[in-house]
């Protein structure tokens, strides 16, 4: 057993690692300023892997379905043991609010698309692109709506999530998918060569970005609330992550991709909703880069254990 997850741990975390150890030293030693490759990323990177990964995927109508549904699931339970944990460890409505982001948004595009793919190869990449979708509908929905409820407008957010160039990539390919149609050689081509920079880049983002999200107000931070968000995300999600799979009748190699991806450190977009609506900015922070390390560990156990069940 820890012989493979030494194995699992080398042959798909160290690679992963490169880059965001590159990343981290760049925005430690460099001041290095990320803003226009999150541009990049945003705006040609993820519509090029969505597409790419889409309009080739080989997933049928019913794991589209149970994708959706899994996910939903999921966010409603992860949901409900952060409002319980929340009142249990007596937290206020800020640090609530904050505990709800880092119990429901994931990282599992721009640290959880490389991983599927070196743990899982390209067929389980394809059916990871239609989690990742939804979850970027429910971060501009729903996770806007967890850090700030007061503030919530269904225009604006309908409106976030039509701003996202991935989602008219996964419609643009579901459509030429669905009517047997196709792009000229050059243009598939084209988005392909993009697509394959969308792992390097975004890891090493993700590496910069760790560095950066070590706000000062992170020391202030209750240690029960750490505490809660780092038990939730680290041994909660799996757990409920797995009791939802198999009570939805999922099951193979779908079962093990969503498995991975819903326990996947969290989302370091959940601060920038800390930040925007006041959400316990610094509780978010410190969470993402304590979840992000420890993942290391704990996800090439997860992938071995899931594996052996699957």
């Amino acid at each position: 057993m820890l012989q493979t997850v030494a194995s699992t741990l080398i042959g798909v975390i160290v690679p992963l690692s490169v880059p965001v150890a590159a990343g981290a030293l760049l925005a430690r030693f460099r001041a290095w300023d990320t803003k226009p490759l999150l541009s990049l990323y945003l705006y040609v990177l993820s519509p090029a892997i969505i597409y790419d990964t889409l309009r080739n995927a080989h997933i049928s109508l019913d794991e589209l379905y149970s994708t959706i549904g899994f996910a939903l699931v999921n966010l409603l339970l992860m949901w409900g043991v952060a409002i319980a944990a929340g009142r249990l460890a007596r937290l206020d409505s800020a640090e609530r609010a904050g505990l709800t982001l880092i119990s429901t948004l994931t990282n599992s595009a721009n640290y959880g698309l490389p991983l599927v793919l070196l743990a899982f190869g390209q067929l389980g990449l394809d059916k990871a692109s239609v989690y990742v979708i939804t979850q970027m509908i429910l971060v501009n929905t729903v996770g806007v709506y967890f850090a700030a409820r007061s503030q919530f407008s269904v225009q604006s957010a309908v409106k976030s999530v039509f701003a996202l160039p991935a989602v008219y990539a996964a419609a643009l390919a579901v459509f030429l998918k669905c009517f047997g149609l196709h792009l000229t050689a050059g243009l598939e081509q084209g988005i392909s060569m993009v697509a394959d920079a969308y792992s390097p880049v975004v890891l090493t983002i993700l590496g910069a970005q760790m560095v950066k999200v070590g706000r000062p107000e992170a020391k202030q931070v209750k240690p029960a609330a750490f505490w809660a968000g780092t038990a939730i995300r680290l041994l909660l999600a799996p757990l409920i992550a797995f009791t939802a799979l198999k009570l939805l009748g999922i099951s193979g190699l779908l079962f093990s991709v969503l498995f991975i991806q819903a326990s996947m450190p969290v989302a370091v977009n959940a601060v920038v909703l800390a930040e925007r609506f006041d959400a316990a900015p610094g509780l978010v922070s410190k969470c993402i880069v304590w979840t992000t390390l420890a993942s290391f560990l704990a996800l090439p156990a997860l992938i071995v254990i899931v594996q052996a069940l699957s």
